[in-house]
């Protein structure tokens, strides 16, 4: 062999080996996938996204976010069904239905898939279906805490406002605000149409000049309610609060048009268990108990402080 040729040899490999090198370290990568009921486009999913991109992107992960487009249990079920059949390394599952999602979250851990429960299903549901853990807050402890707080002022007449009825979480925020208030709280079923949310909230009102306090369950029925108020000339004389927060909503609190926001912390749901399904696969390292993110009430005192970060999505 001559020389030359060697030397040529020797460059092809060197050139070679390093792209072998990349694709095996690529394919071996850990890959999770996220099946939730809530869209990214979503301004409370939104922020669940970019806490799983931002650990992916840190870690050299490879992450997935799907979401049906509407709230359809149907197409979260296919969703659903789809990343069992790709064996990721990590699932993690939002459980709206326990009858719809739990027995595929049962299927994915009998397959030999670890999962994650984030947002919705709580700690219980968790355990039972095999879970390794549960990351959010108990929605009905967080209802019943913001109904405290309402009785606290003082009121009793108060509507909950639900975008999502059927979604189990959010019906027992709702259940939860009327049990701390004690008293019978009416649900006002919402959509996500901003328009027709403001509209039905102002006919509730209209029709029960008695109300005294507006709970929404998410930012989907926070802003149509500020407007709603507002344009009715109520600003100041009925109060209102909601669960998660936005730029806008923290800005409300800060102005005093809205008592507080209750936050969950979500940017975890999304970090964590990116974190915690990498360490599985590197070092068989494997979380053991239930990582809750919430409730916190974000007031007037600590708004300020946190509206630049809402605006750069990790609130």
């Amino acid at each position: 062999m001559t020389f030359l040729r060697k030397m040529t040899m020797l460059a092809a490999a060197c050139i070679v080996a390093p792209a072998i090198a990349a694709g095996s370290a690529a394919a071996d990568a850990t890959r999770v996938v996220f099946v939730t009921h809530g869209q990214a486009a979503d301004q409370y999913w939104s922020v669940v996204k970019h806490g799983m991109d931002d650990a992916a992107k840190t870690l050299g992960v490879n992450a997935e976010y799907l979401a049906p487009e509407t709230f359809d249990m149907p197409a979260m079920q296919k969703l659903l069904d789809a990343a069992i059949a790709s064996k990721p390394d990590g699932l993690v599952v939002s459980i709206p239905d326990e009858n719809a999602i739990g027995p595929l979250v049962e299927s994915a851990v009998k397959s030999g898939i670890p999962v994650i429960v984030v947002d919705s299903g709580g700690s219980e549901l968790s355990r039972k279906l095999g879970a390794l853990l549960y990351m959010g807050q108990s929605e009905y402890d967080a209802g019943v805490a913001a109904g405290q707080k309402v009785k606290a002022l003082g009121l009793s007449k108060a509507v909950c406002v639900n975008h999502e009825v059927g979604n189990v979480s959010l019906d027992d925020r709702c259940r939860g605000f009327g049990d701390g208030l004690g008293a019978e709280v009416p649900v006002l079923q919402g959509v996500m149409d901003p328009t027709e949310m403001k509209g039905r909230i102002a006919a509730h009102l209209q029709q029960n000049p008695d109300t005294q306090f507006v709970l929404t369950v998410g930012s989907a029925g926070a802003d149509p309610a500020l407007a709603a108020i507002e344009e009715a000339g109520l600003t100041g004389k009925i109060k209102t609060g909601t669960f998660d927060l936005s730029p806008t909503i923290l800005q409300a609190v800060v102005d005093g048009k809205m008592e507080w926001g209750i936050d969950a912390q979500q940017y975890l749901m999304g970090y964590i268990p990116v974190v915690a399904f990498d360490l599985m696969k590197r070092y068989k390292l494997a979380p053991i108990a239930d990582y809750p993110t919430g409730p916190g009430f974000v007031g007037k005192a600590e708004a300020g402080s946190v509206i630049e970060l809402a605006k750069q999505g990790v609130r």
